[in-house]
């Protein structure tokens, strides 16, 4: 059977919880058309979660890699365009911070998305999730990761790609300000885009 690997983040910042991690534990061990769900979760240590990701890619050499990460602020399912070679922003679960330093000195300066983001807008909105394109998926470690799987995606003619999805509730308790969806329709947005993925 042909494999996805789904991965979420643990909590970082000032988040008492990341949706993402819920969801990859939700999801692992599921089966969308003819794959099996590989769900893992990845710490928030820009020293650390490129070489997990690295770790578990190696170990299931998945037919399709999908990371996830929570964009508090953003009120939709945003599926990214494209990752760029660049480390920056604020400071991760170890307390590093980067600046402009590059994910791999020796790569392309940008890699685009692999997976069929139009059609994962198209399902979503018309199961009534609002859903747009991002092009930016930031500098943090979103970015990082979704550089990391095209690498691999590139190198052994795979899928990769990464979504973002909203706050869930208990973060917008915490933070009135943040938007949030119940979790329910986070993952349910996201078994969306797997069952588009699996049938294009």
């Amino acid at each position: 059977m042909k494999t996805i690997l789904v991965t979420g983040f643990e909590p970082f910042l000032q988040l008492p919880v990341n949706p993402t991690e819920q969801i990859a534990r939700a999801l692992d061990g599921q089966q969308f058309g003819d794959y099996i769900v590989h769900g893992k979760v990845l710490p928030v240590d820009f020293h650390e979660s490129e070489k997990v990701l690295k770790e578990y890619l190696t170990a299931l050499a998945p037919d399709i890699v999908v990371s996830l990460g929570v964009a508090a602020g953003r009120h939709q399912v945003t599926p990214e365009r494209i990752a760029i070679n660049v480390k920056d922003g604020e400071v991760d679960n170890k307390g590093y911070a980067p600046t402009d330093e590059a994910i791999d000195a020796d790569a392309a300066d940008g890699l685009f998305t692999m997976l069929p983001i139009r059609a994962f807008v198209t399902a979503l909105q018309e199961a009534g999730y609002p859903a747009k394109i991002s092009n930016s998926a930031g500098t943090y470690l979103c970015n990082n990761i979704m550089y990391a799987g095209l690498q691999y995606a590139q190198q052994y003619q795979k899928q990769a790609g990464f979504i973002h999805v909203p706050a869930n509730f208990d973060i917008s308790i915490r933070h009135p300000r943040i938007p949030g969806w119940h979790q329910r329709d986070i993952q349910a947005a996201v078994e969306i885009c797997l069952t588009t993925l699996t049938k294009a």
